[in-house]
């Protein structure tokens, strides 16, 4: 059909994309809340966290069943921020600093305290029969070719591998000394997967 106004050769203007549904808003205002809740204290309660979202507990129920759901929610929503971070990184920085600031948040995504590092890890690590994550190794993956191509990497570094290099980030103790601790390993880690002196010049591979 054509969005024409009969007779009159003019276009008629773009329909208003719909605004998003009381449900989802609500939705993603709980999680929000959450987040925030299970970083300041793990075992915030359910009623304590509807109460600052602004919501009744049979409101947050519906959306979330058991706390082990809305954790999980939580968990999605920062990997998925995660994910999408990638690609920005790299407009805004050099290949290797991108690499480094999107493992720093990958740390301190495993280490936020709100229940999320065994799901991060499981993300992650992968086990006989459990892949990486599809979308987390596919936004390393960007990063590391990034690198590559700008001949800062070794060219056998992957993701499965990076990952499980870099799983350590979200063991390390806590703490206020954690975020120094991490930032330490990770510049090791960082200049572990660097090319190696003298071999930056070579061609990259085809």
């Amino acid at each position: 059909m054509s969005d024409s106004c009969p007779g009159s050769g003019r276009t008629a203007p773009p329909r208003p994309r719909p605004k998003r549904s009381d449900a989802e808003v609500n939705r993603a205002r709980i999680i929000e809340i959450a987040r925030t809740a299970f970083t300041g204290a793990p075992d915030a309660s359910l009623h304590a966290i509807a109460k600052a979202a602004g919501v009744g507990q049979g409101t947050l129920y519906r959306h979330f069943p058991s706390r082990e759901a809305l954790l999980l929610a939580v968990y999605e929503a920062d990997l998925e921020a995660l994910v999408v971070a990638a690609p920005d990184l790299l407009e805004e920085h050099e290949p290797m600093d991108a690499l480094r600031l999107w493992l720093t948040r990958l740390a301190a995504h495993g280490r936020s305290g709100c229940g999320a590092s065994r799901a991060v890890e499981a993300a992650t690590c992968p086990t006989p029969g459990s892949p990486v994550h599809p979308p987390v190794a596919a936004a390393l993956d960007q990063l590391l070719a990034a690198c590559k191509e700008a001949r800062q990497l070794r060219p056998e570094a992957d993701a499965d591998e990076v990952l499980l290099l870099v799983s350590f980030l979200w063991k390390t103790t806590s703490g206020a000394e954690w975020q120094e601790r991490t930032e330490r390993l990770l510049g090791i880690v960082i200049d572990g997967l660097r090319t190696p002196a003298g071999e930056d010049a070579r061609e990259p591979a085809k």
